[in-house]
């Protein structure tokens, strides 16, 4: 029920707007590996450790992930991280040793957080 405050000019009362404030949770997002059959596995794992920051191990496993399954999530937050670490992603590029062919950067997406 709305409160009502008494007009003393007018000798009605009206009726005040509700405050109704809430917090709205910002949506979250899923940067998503994705797997290729051109990178290695070594600069695959490289690349991770360096954009997330993580252990050797995490990024393994990561990586096996994307390898085995097609994809795997490297990071969950906000649509404007998860552009960010994106763009970091994509910025290294292997070259590969046996001849030299630039292979680009790995394939990631990003996604809306299922259930978000």
């Amino acid at each position: 029920m709305l409160p009502r405050q008494a007009n003393p000019d007018q000798g009605t009362t009206q009726t005040l707007p509700e405050n109704n404030t809430q917090t709205r949770r910002i949506p979250p997002y899923h940067l998503v590996l994705l797997n290729d059959d051109y990178h290695s596995m070594q600069f695959v794992i490289d690349v991770i450790r360096k954009v997330l920051g993580c252990t050797v191990e995490r990024a393994f496993e990561l990586m096996l992930e994307a390898h085995t399954s097609g994809r795997s999530v490297l990071w969950t937050g906000s649509k404007e991280v998860a552009e960010l670490k994106a763009e970091q992603l994509q910025t290294f590029h292997e070259i590969r040793e046996h001849d030299g062919a630039e292979l680009g950067p790995l394939g990631c997406v990003i996604e809306p957080a299922p259930g978000a």
